[in-house]
């Protein structure tokens, strides 16, 4: 059996890996021990709505989770985000961006909705509490943890792909984060109508 090593550090209060994302699946996909991702989630919208996954069937999900506190890698991803769906022209129609909290104590939801507003709007930002916050990302297998830095504060340490859900709900592809929005758009260009 066939897997994919993962060497992963931390920079900047994220995680950094030196595996492809194809590496990664392909690891998933071969293990006998590791689960499938799911791409199952049930959070509030920033209006206060419970939502699940199943809202959103019919469109090509893009899912990344992240927290508002991220100084380089969540911004810029969610940049890149919203600037490979205005590449896609008409196409974006069928793609639904989704960024979803790691840190709900800190992302409260008029902070969440503050920082969402710097980015396409085309981009939904979910929460939840830590129960459902932890319940999503093991769905979606995404590692995370508090880091004390001292003087109260912390950081968000975080595993950071970007998650393809099917318009039927199952998991599809993962895609690395520092993909440039031209080979983000050109990736959901591929996906099957």
């Amino acid at each position: 059996m066939k897997t994919a090593g993962l060497i992963v550090a931390v920079v900047g209060g994220a995680w950094v890996t030196a595996a492809t994302a194809g590496d990664l699946v392909e690891g998933l996909h071969n293990s006998t021990t590791v689960p499938s991702i799911s791409g199952h989630f049930t959070l509030q919208t920033l209006d206060g709505r419970e939502v699940t996954d199943a809202a959103y069937r019919g469109k090509w999900l893009l899912v990344y989770f992240g927290y508002t506190s991220c100084p380089d890698i969540c911004p810029t991803v969610l940049l890149r985000v919203g600037q490979a769906m205005q590449a896609l022209g008409p196409l974006a129609k069928k793609v639904q961006p989704i960024f979803i909290t790691l840190d709900p104590a800190r992302d409260t939801q008029p902070r969440l909705t503050k920082y969402m507003g710097a980015f396409d709007s085309r981009v939904v930002g979910l929460r939840g509490s830590p129960e459902e916050t932890r319940e999503a990302a093991r769905q979606f297998h995404v590692f995370y943890r508090l880091r004390r830095l001292g003087n109260g504060e912390y950081t968000v340490d975080h595993s950071s792909f970007l998650y393809v859900v099917s318009p039927a709900g199952q998991f599809a592809k993962l895609l690395a984060d520092s993909e440039s929005a031209d080979q983000l758009a050109n990736d959901l260009r591929k996906l099957e109508p």
